[in-house]
């Protein structure tokens, strides 16, 4: 089994009262492979009960300094690789990043993250879990697994479907990047912070006496800043995207003369059809779930995506096909239109291969 892993790709240290990580793929993005879930987790796992370390803290680092982006997600590469050589290790890397993702939600002490730069996916994964979710200015923020004919995962189905109003449905569909602002109104972000200061945050982190792990959260929280202005209108979202079926909420966006409409329906009409309707259903299922039960929903999802046809046909295969290898940026959806999912298609998602004693998932909460 090829993890993907390398030396350093995930730099794991106790300074002072702290653990810090440093994820340090750069070139990639700090996409994550399953070697460096692994290191995260089992990181994670050996801190839990060091009475040394009051929190922990998480960045992504840059091409040229300490910090940069914090993670592009996961190495779909190696996903496209692997779905064509039938290699178990896909199957390996969702259930045990999912965990993690868990793992993060339920740790005892601080887990703060710090989303400078890109924060997508994966990366969303290893933050919107976190006690305190730092922005920047410099946040380019996005769950888009519907461009590569994916879904919203590592929980998306929870942390996007509490958004407020209809945000979730938004985000999820189109898988629009947004910066701070944003993030901090919908409910995907805590604070905003300057990236410039982030060095120095890091190194007072270190070197201040805490007399709890609460005083680490609450010395954070004193040097947040506000945001530039957000730009969306959440009652246009809302108006448009609280709508029955993708079909209604295509239609009305058509209907609407606005820069915002036109702008967002051609976003849609990008996507994979198919995984629209998918997303839509799982993302109002999600709103009524338990983080755990919407990571099994989703391991069962994923699972779908690569086996509900032959790898190469796989909507997910195709679609990082065409953004990843070959990029030609023309993936050939099946259906190629909205209007032509079926219903039986979009339900076959959401069945589970597993009996739920032997869930891969079964063990969370």
């Amino acid at each position: 089994m090829n993890t993907g892993n390398h030396p350093n790709d995930v730099i794991a240290e106790v300074h002072g009262q702290l653990g810090l990580i440093t994820l340090n793929r750069p070139r990639a993005l700090n996409a994550l492979s399953l070697g460096m879930v692994r290191t995260l987790a089992a990181t994670l796992q050996a801190w839990r009960d060091e009475p040394a370390v009051l929190a922990v803290v998480v960045r992504g680092t840059g091409k040229e300094d300490a910090f940069g982006n914090f993670c592009a997600g996961g190495d779909i590469r190696f996903f496209h690789t692997a779905a064509l050589a039938g290699d178990s290790a896909l199957g390996d890397f969702f259930t045990e990043e999912y965990r993690l993702n868990h793992l993060i939600a339920t740790y005892p002490k601080p887990y703060i993250a710090l989303m400078d730069g890109i924060v997508m996916g994966g990366g969303m994964g290893i933050s919107q879990g976190a006690s305190l979710r730092v922005v920047t200015e410099r946040t380019k923020m996005a769950m888009p697994e519907t461009g590569i004919g994916l879904f919203p995962d590592v929980g998306g189905s929870y942390f996007l479907s509490r958004c407020p109003g209809r945000v979730g449905e938004y985000l999820a569909l189109t898988g629009l990047t947004i910066g701070s602002a944003e993030a901090i109104a919908w409910g995907l972000a805590d604070g905003h912070v300057s990236a410039g200061e982030l060095p120095v945050i890091w190194n007072k982190l270190v070197a201040t006496p805490f007399e709890s792990s609460a005083a680490v959260e609450h010395w954070l929280r004193t040097r947040f800043a506000a945001p530039a202005p957000k730009k969306a209108s959440h009652a246009a979202i809302d108006a448009v995207f609280a709508l029955d079926s993708v079909q209604a909420i295509v239609d009305a966006l058509a209907a609407d003369a606005s820069d915002w409409a036109r702008d967002t329906l051609a976003l849609l009409r990008k996507r994979s059809p198919l995984m629209l309707h998918v997303v839509l259903a799982q993302i109002r299922r999600g709103r009524a779930m338990g983080l755990a039960d919407a990571l099994r929903m989703e391991r069962d999802m994923v699972h779908q995506c690569f086996h509900l046809r032959p790898s190469a046909a796989s909507e997910t295969v195709e679609g990082i096909r065409a953004l990843a290898i070959d990029k030609d940026h023309q993936p050939q959806w099946r259906p190629a239109q909205i209007e032509d999912v079926q219903p039986a298609d979009v339900a076959a998602f959401f069945n589970s291969p597993w009996p739920s004693d032997q869930h891969p998932l079964r063990q969370l909460g």
